[in-house]
């Protein structure tokens, strides 16, 4: 089996899994526990030899010393799912040599995994194009970038669900400048890239995965025509990117 049909297949199931704990309790620590498990346990009797970085498990620093390592959210918008929404998503990626190289993205409550191995052809943009923003938190930074571009701005929960709303076509743009971590943004950037989207830090520099320090600050996935545009929208507003270690 493939790198990406295993991302592929674990993220589905572990998306059927979180849909139960859904169904039933809406509690996000046990959904988070359980979907961490499944993913840990299919990863390590599908590849032994890989390393493992989860947002759910003790970062085991070995990691550094792998060329391949795998990147995982089990249950990304853990809020979201515990007031039964459907904006919460399931990521499961492989970095090599620090490029996100293999992502899958799983958005259980509509029923489809987004895959880098077969991403789904881009529709025509919309026009003014639509930015995605924190339905709680929206950053100053992304409400001036928006204001600037005239974007018109949808609220969304995780940031799976905001990525992959822009990889779906529901959206053009989507900025992050609140801070996220390696498995927040792997597994989506990865289907990002293969759809032909522009993926990168809010500075335009690449996003580099397995380093040591989990925090990745900021994050631009968007339309690649209209990739300039934000960059030096970011500029102009004061975006100040933090040194990623």
């Amino acid at each position: 089996m493939s790198d990406a049909e295993l991302a592929r297949r674990i993220a589905t199931e572990t998306g059927t899994l979180l849909l139960a704990i859904q169904n039933d309790c809406a509690q996000g620590h046990r959904g988070d526990r359980e979907a961490n498990t499944l993913i840990l346990d299919r990863l390590r009797e599908a590849r032994p030899d890989d390393a493992i970085l989860s947002e759910e498990s003790a970062d085991d620093l070995s990691r550094l010393d792998h060329k391949r390592v795998w990147i995982v959210d089990p249950l990304d918008g853990t809020r979201e799912f515990a007031e039964r929404r459907g904006d919460w998503a399931v990521h499961v990626a492989l970095a090599i040599d620090g490029r996100a190289e293999i992502g899958a993205v799983a958005l259980p409550r509509l029923g489809v995994t987004l895959s880098s191995e077969c991403p789904p052809d881009l529709p025509p943009p919309h026009h003014p194009p639509r930015m995605l923003v924190s339905r709680s938190r929206a950053s100053r930074l992304c409400v001036d970038v928006g204001h600037t571009l005239g974007a018109q701005p949808v609220p969304m929960g995780s940031a799976g669900a905001k990525a992959m709303a822009v990889v779906r076509g529901e959206a053009e743009i989507y900025l992050h400048s609140g801070g996220q971590h390696q498995w927040d943004n792997c597994a989506p950037v990865a289907v990002a890239l293969a759809a032909g989207l522009h993926a990168s830090r809010i500075d335009g520099s690449p996003l580099v995965y397995n380093r040591a320090d989990t925090s990745i600050p900021d994050l631009l996935i968007c339309r690649k025509d209209l990739a300039q545009s934000v960059l030096d929208a970011v500029a102009a507003c004061g975006g100040d990117p933090i040194p990623q270690r």
